[in-house]
């Protein structure tokens, strides 16, 4: 145990001489690290935050086609607008025997970037997201006139919108001003909790504020000869003809193939029940080859740190022949310059995975924010999963068998100059 901490001590003291040159290569392995648990970190936590974001919907009903496209849009604001189906198809959802609850949702206008979520006011308080949490506000209520809306916590926090203030929204997507409906402004009625989620990039109002605000509209534009002021609009059938999508609680979750199918099969309209959890994985297997491609090239650039210390080390040895003969003269023998040549390589290598973790976090407490307000990207700062210990442990054991090469070189030149010294 003595000479143990006599041969790490001794590795220290000789690595901590060579600093100037250590140092670059402790960085290069730092860069390594931070790159395969960063890249781990956002592969993991992008999953994670589309999962959470709908955790509590069992099923989301919208028009047939594409059922990612679908989830995509409906759920997460992103890709082109599917096809609405009927008002009375959502209805008929309602009031089957096996479902507890449905929030209908209708899509196509923005504003300066944002989805506008038309809905009804079930959506506050059954959404659920990550494992069964509710919605919060942080300030105001839910919406009650028609020209009301509720903010997401991005929306409020990017334009700086306060309970009051007054909101201009855009027809169609898309961040412009050419289409905007300038006669109908909104008011802020309330602002929602942070969420993490696609829910904090949105603008809600109600199913009938997004009929008032199309009612002199036609075919995407506004229809000439006619104009509904905000003080006429309540005269007319706000009633919505359709929506976007239906999201789906059930009483039963068992049941939610048997669901699927009998909606899948309705005749009255077209319909596609859309599981979650399964249109999800068809996203995550398209993106499985980027996700490997990534990893690869992460390890690429580790091994290439890693033979960076194998070659800082072996260019070292014939610096380090006087010193390894005098430590051969004090009594060491091969396998003590073996033992110590491969503690300075792991020693040199947990250096570079400390600095590269604590790199990792920094960036996360840096730009995570950032990340979150601009790309709605989630990435918070923790412990390492078990499977960042496991990259870790990976990245050290590798470094300590190639440090075993540089190891092996000085035990031949220790074991030459030995036997040069006997004979002499």
């Amino acid at each position: 145990m003595n000479r143990c901490k006599f041969l790490l001590a001794l590795a220290w003291s000789s690595a901590w001489n060579r600093k100037g040159t250590l140092s670059l290569v402790v960085f290069s392995i730092a860069l390594s690290t931070t790159l395969l648990l960063g890249m781990e970190r956002v592969r993991t936590q992008v999953r994670d935050s589309f999962v959470q974001a709908v955790s509590g919907t069992d099923l989301v009903v919208g028009a047939r086609g594409s059922e990612l496209q679908l989830l995509l849009y409906a759920v997460f604001h992103m890709g082109k607008a599917s096809n609405n189906i009927g008002w009375d198809s959502a209805q008929r959802l309602a009031q089957r025997r096996d479902v507890a609850w449905t929030i209908p949702i209708s899509l196509g206008d923005s504003h300066k970037g944002f989805a506008v979520v038309a809905t009804t006011t079930d959506f506050f308080t059954l959404y659920q997201y990550r494992r069964h949490a509710s919605l919060q506000f942080t300030q105001g209520r839910e919406f009650e006139d028609i020209f009301d809306v509720v903010l997401g916590a991005e929306v409020a926090a990017r334009e700086h919108y306060r309970l009051g203030d007054r909101v201009l929204l855009s027809h169609g997507a898309g961040d412009t001003r050419l289409s905007l409906h300038a006669d109908k402004p909104f008011t802020v009625c309330g602002i929602l909790a942070p969420t993490g989620t696609p829910v904090d990039r949105g603008l809600y109002i109600s199913l009938a504020a997004m009929e008032a605000i199309h009612i002199d509209w036609q075919g995407g534009a506004p229809a000439p000869g006619f104009h509904a002021r905000p003080d006429q609009v309540s005269k007319f059938n706000l009633t919505p003809k359709t929506v976007t999508a239906v999201l789906v609680g059930l009483k039963n979750r068992a049941r939610v193939f048997a669901a699927q199918r009998e909606i899948n099969t309705d005749q009255q309209e077209a319909l596609m029940g859309v599981m979650p959890g399964v249109a999800l994985d068809q996203l995550w297997s398209l993106l499985r080859t980027g996700e490997n491609a990534l990893r690869v090239l992460s390890w690429l650039v580790t091994v290439a740190g890693l033979a960076g210390l194998v070659a800082t080390i072996l260019a070292g040895l014939g610096e380090r022949r006087r010193e390894l003969a005098v430590l051969r003269a004090a009594g060491a023998s091969p396998k003590d310059i073996v033992a110590l040549l491969s503690l300075e390589s792991l020693l040199l290598v947990l250096a570079g995975t400390f600095a590269g973790t604590a790199l990792t976090a920094a960036l996360l407490a840096v730009f995570g924010p950032m990340l979150a307000s601009g790309y709605g990207l989630s990435l918070t700062l923790s412990l390492p999963t078990a499977t960042e210990w496991q990259l870790l442990a990976a990245i050290n054991a590798a470094g300590f068998f190639a440090g075993l090469i540089p190891a092996w070189r000085a035990y031949r030149i220790s074991l030459a100059d030995g036997l040069n010294a006997s004979a002499g």
